[in-house]
Order: structure tokens, then C-alpha cells, then sequence
């Protein structure tokens, strides 16, 4: 097991985040199958996607002594103008930051968050496998709704990826359809 969290906390994201950003998802990039890019983002498109993330959704930052240790955002699921309620969500940790309470803590902050900017559905999509990834998803609520097979092609293989989603409000009806 990963060292627990001490005195972690979460806060809004800034441009001044995107190099801590930047460099804890390269390695996510680069390594593994878990993201579909191939090339890890810049700081200035780190700093970009964090501004678009925060005008109608949320960006968080997990800081540990001052130092930036993961991060989760809400982004846009589609975009014709009936999905504007449902968002993705995804969380990127440090390496060794796994099963120390820093993605439920991120996701934490950021569910509310995105309810209360009027989020009714939030969706995860998780390249298999992830086991980490699903049981955190599945410990905080989120249903699995299904399996795309062979959807991208990343290290040599295709990949599938398996969706979960999770109802942030209890409203039928958005309050400005």
C-alpha cells in the first residue's frame, strides 16, 4: 500500500498548476494505456485545458505540503446542446499515490462541485484493465453502464474502454432546459 495522505488539501486549479499538472499525467501518457494520447500535453496545453475545464465545469488540485499531487476535472461528455447536464470526470494521481485516499478525496470536492453548476450526470470512461480505477469508481457510487471493445489502439494493441456513470442530483428536469 501507497503512503497514506497527511495534511492533503484540495483547492481550485490555476495556470499556475499546469506544470505539476503536466508532469503527473506524462508518465500516464507515455507508460501506460490508461489515457489514449500518445503525446503528453505541454504546460501551456495543460494550462488551457485547466482554463476550459473551469468555465462551466470544475479542475482541482490535490496539494501535499505545498506540492501538487493529483488533480480531477469535469469536462463536457458531448456536445449537442441535451447532453450540456452530463460530464466526464477523471482523476490523475502521482505515481505511489494509489489507495491513499487522494482520488476520493478529489473526487470528493469535485462531484458537489460540478452538481451545484448544474451537473446531473457525471460519466467515467476507464481503459481496461484498470483495476484501481474501477473500484475507485465503483467505492464512490458510479454504476456500470457499459463496455466499448477495441474502441482505441494504444501500445500495439486495441483497447476497450468501460463506462460507469453516477447522478449527481436528484433533479428530473433542469432548472434552465
Amino acid at each position: 500500500m501507497d503512503t497514506p495522505l497527511t495534511t492533503a488539501h484540495v483547492r481550485d486549479a490555476t495556470a499556475a498548476d499546469a506544470r505539476a499538472c503536466a508532469a503527473i499525467y506524462a508518465p500516464y501518457v507515455t507508460d501506460t494505456s490508461i489515457t489514449f494520447e500518445y503525446e503528453p500535453p505541454t504546460v501551456q496545453e495543460m494550462a488551457r485545458r485547466i482554463a476550459d475545464s473551469q468555465r462551466r465545469h470544475a479542475w482541482l488540485v490535490l496539494e501535499e505540503e505545498g506540492r501538487v499531487v493529483g488533480y480531477a476535472y469535469g469536462s463536457p461528455f458531448r456536445a449537442r446542446a441535451a447532453y450540456q447536464w452530463s460530464c466526464e470526470v477523471s482523476v490523475y494521481l502521482e505515481r505511489g499515490r494509489r489507495r491513499t485516499g487522494a482520488g476520493r478525496a478529489l473526487y470528493g470536492a469535485l462531484l458537489p462541485r460540478l452538481a451545484e453548476r448544474g451537473m446531473h450526470t457525471a460519466l467515467a470512461g476507464m481503459t481496461l484493465p484498470n483495476d484501481a480505477s474501477q473500484g475507485l469508481h465503483r467505492a464512490l457510487g458510479f454504476e456500470p453502464v457499459g463496455v466499448l471493445r477495441e474502441i482505441g489502439h494504444k501500445d500495439g494493441a486495441w483497447r476497450d474502454v468501460a463506462w460507469a456513470q453516477l447522478s449527481l442530483t436528484a433533479d428530473s428536469v433542469p432548472a434552465h432546459a
